[in-house]
């Protein structure tokens, strides 16, 4: 049984490995000159490959069902299948890292054992074409190949600098398959305001809470990067999975900034606080009293809103326009970045275009499609490479079932 990988990332090899288990002859095509190269990147390189409490909440995909029924089956085969290959790991707070904090050393198992397995890998060669009649051929810019079983897993549009364009998925297209609208995901967002250079740079831990059309959507607590162009950092990563589709709808984008989410009462109790640390210290100006809680860059950013300076008292400011700054500070979403600050893109092929027991396309038999190139977007936290691990798993194991 030739079986052909396109695609040398998390899951396509996952899928190999498993392949070559289960008696297959395979081979791995991989346009870039080195296996998992997106890999090396994720998490700092420290490579959050997994959490413990994946669950179908953790994704945004247009089949939920079909996806549960991935999870739901596969789940428990991701953790045993790196302990078989050696790797040691380590949990913090849910989230699995290699104990040795390097992406290397997960690369360097899977990689291992493909050698073990003596699964034949192609670097430096791009697939052009796929034709099928009885068998596949796949036309590359350097040889001309022939497979029994085909999985692509070339990724989707995310981070080109590391071999994902999409061309995977115009490859998919020809073969019959459809594709929803793919758009930067986990990406850093952009607003309309001229004042973002002021707090270009900081650091705060927020509150951030996503609206679409006035609908709240999605609320995150941590730390937030402000830009020159608006918001970024894990939180405005895991809003920026609903932001594209929404734009491309026309609707209204905004996302509301909490910068006081230590405190657990309402805007006036937060008052009834400030008028006791202004009574106690009558000759603190404002500026001093807000940079007990803010970064100076925010705090100028406040006073200037509410036409104020440092030197403003908090007796005399417009303390009602404070107070709502503070707690629902409004960003509107203009766009996201592209998909070369983007680390995961969304859309893709649908679902249920394919079989979730094995992974084989409903559209052309003996075609397997894993990982981004499926229309299944998580969120921060190891969540896209479980899906890459999960349907790598069941498209090595679906494609050689019957051998």
């Amino acid at each position: 049984m030739q079986v052909i990988v396109v695609g040398g990332g998390a899951s396509g090899l996952v899928a190999a490995i498993v392949a070559a288990r289960k008696g297959g002859t395979v081979t791995i095509i991989e346009k870039n000159n080195k296996l998992g190269k997106k890999l090396y990147l994720t998490g700092n390189g420290r490579c959050n490959f997994w959490h413990e409490d994946l669950n179908i909440n953790d994704y945004i995909t247009s089949d939920k069902e079909i996806l549960q029924s991935i999870i739901a089956t596969t789940k428990n085969k991701v953790l045993p299948f790196f302990t078989n290959l050696g790797l040691v790991y380590k949990v913090i707070n849910g989230y699995y890292y290699p104990f040795s904090n390097q992406a290397t050393s997960l690369i360097n198992a899977l990689t291992r054992c493909l050698e073990t397995l003596k699964v034949t890998i192609k670097l430096n060669e791009e697939v052009l074409t796929i034709t099928k009649e009885k068998d596949f051929t796949i036309q590359t810019n350097k040889d001309i190949y022939h497979a029994d079983k085909l999985i692509l897993a070339g990724g989707g549009m995310a981070a080109p600098k590391t071999g994902s364009t999409g061309e995977v998925l115009t490859l998919a297209s020809k073969l019959g398959h459809s594709i929803n609208k793919v758009y930067p995901a986990l990406v850093s967002l952009n607003g309309s305001g001229k004042y973002y250079a002021i707090w270009d740079g900081v650091r705060s831990e927020t509150q951030v809470t996503l609206y679409i059309d006035n609908t709240k959507i999605r609320e995150e607590i941590g730390e937030v990067q402000f830009t020159k162009t608006g918001l970024s950092g894990i939180c405005i990563f895991n809003l920026s999975n609903y932001v594209t589709p929404a734009l491309i709808q026309n609707k209204k984008v905004m996302i509301n900034i909490n910068f006081v989410p230590w405190f657990k009462g309402t805007p006036q109790e937060f008052k009834k606080w400030l008028d006791s640390v202004a009574s106690k210290n009558q000759a603190f100006p404002l500026g001093y009293i807000l940079e007990g809680f803010l970064n100076y860059k925010i705090s100028n950013l406040l006073l200037k809103l509410i036409g104020a300076d440092a030197k403003t008292l908090w007796s005399s400011c417009n303390q009602e326009k404070l107070l709502n700054l503070l707690f629902s500070f409004p960003f509107e979403v203009t766009s996201t970045n592209s998909f070369e600050k983007a680390q995961v893109s969304g859309g893709g092929i649908p679902l249920s275009e394919i079989n979730p027991k094995t992974m084989e396309s409903l559209k052309c038999p003996d075609l397997y499609l894993t990982g981004e190139i499926l229309d299944v977007t998580g969120f921060c936290g190891g969540y896209n490479l479980g899906f890459a691990w999960m349907s790598g798993l069941n498209a090595g194991e679906g494609c050689c079932q019957n051998d």
